[in-house]
């Protein structure tokens, strides 16, 4: 019975979220520099995994659409590691650092 409620704040979540997530996506492709080469600097432009998801796939097909499903397949990897590795702090560290 909770689900039907809900439906609408759910909706709007979903909205909301995938905006949120092209949005900061775009907004990090022209921060840095959206050029496709190996940087030789830390001042260098660059394109991140995610920026590069977004530009190329509208036109990628074969291998080249097969690459870019492997990047997003490497980031949600990197993406659980990350949730994996926050689950390792303990609860009372987090509790004890908000306290200061």
């Amino acid at each position: 019975m909770i689900v039907p409620s809900a439906r609408s704040g759910i909706l709007t979540a979903i909205v909301l979220g995938m905006g949120r997530a092209i949005g900061e996506t775009m907004a990090v492709i022209m921060v840095v520099g959206n050029v496709a080469s190996l940087p030789e600097s830390i001042l260098d432009p660059v394109r991140t995994l995610t920026g590069n998801i977004a530009i190329e796939m509208g036109y990628a097909a074969g291998t080249h659409s097969q690459a870019l499903f492997a990047t997003g397949i490497v980031l949600f990897v990197i993406i659980m590691i990350l949730n994996f590795l926050v689950t390792l702090v303990p609860k009372r560290w987090v509790d004890s650092y908000g306290k200061g």
